[in-house]
């Protein structure tokens, strides 16, 4: 549902935000903000969604026609098979949310050692994520930081692998999806997992997740990639 123009006043109210604070955060002018909040225009959908986005990622919430308030959930914890299966469910989701063909939603993740995450989500519901994510692989950018010489790489029908060497690889995972940052912590007999909800923590985990990724990540051979994955 789009919001509507007195969202938009109420929103740029509470943040204190003049219309060219909201036409530097979203890269819409002041005079179109002007003319859609004063109802001389009719925007576009796609405007309405950038609008509201820029308001959702400083942290209002959009209620009804007319419902606006500051958004107070920004941390969330998960706990054991059932949480684990929820976090991942939530993944899925915010993806499909935001993610389109020409912006590919960024989901990265570092530390990952693949067999915590199949004990705990199950072979059948690891088989339910793997089949879901891969249909909507076209609207996600998914890379996958293992240990070095790690070859089990069972999401690489929708994911990049690349490797961490040994000496700083370890069993702290981090996951990172649009606004979300999570820490995920196994333990021999519970997970735990901690989701930050807030755009500049996430993304800015993912530029340092680009630097390792481009200057410190081993590349496995392509072949090989493709031999685990089917085996």
């Amino acid at each position: 549902m789009a919001i509507t123009t007195a969202q938009i006043r109420g929103a740029r109210g509470i943040l204190n935000w003049s219309q060219a604070d909201l036409a530097e955060r979203t890269g819409i002018s002041a005079t179109s903000i002007g003319s859609i909040e004063n109802g001389q225009s009719t925007p576009r959908a796609t405007t309405l969604q950038t609008i509201q986005k820029a308001f959702e990622d400083s942290g209002m919430e959009f209620i009804g026609l007319e419902g606006i308030r500051t958004r107070s959930d920004y941390i969330q914890t998960f706990k054991g098979e059932d949480g684990f299966s929820s976090f991942l469910d939530d993944v899925y989701q915010t993806a499909t949310k935001y993610g389109t063909k020409e912006t590919p939603v960024e989901v990265f993740l570092s530390n990952v050692d693949h067999e915590n995450w199949i004990k705990w989500m199950g072979p059948e519901k690891w088989e339910n994520h793997t089949k879901r994510m891969t249909e909507n692989r076209g609207i996600m950018d998914v890379r996958i930081i293992t240990k070095n010489n790690d070859w089990n790489f069972p999401a690489a029908a929708y994911s990049q692998y690349k490797w961490f060497p040994e000496k700083i690889f370890n069993d702290k995972s981090f996951y990172s999806y649009h606004d979300k940052l999570a820490f995920l912590n196994f333990k021999e007999n519970d997970v735990e997992i901690m989701i930050i909800q807030k755009m500049p923590f996430a993304e800015g985990y993912r530029n340092l997740f680009r630097m390792a990724w481009d200057n410190v990540a081993i590349t496995p051979p392509e072949q090989n990639i493709r031999k685990a994955a089917t085996t």
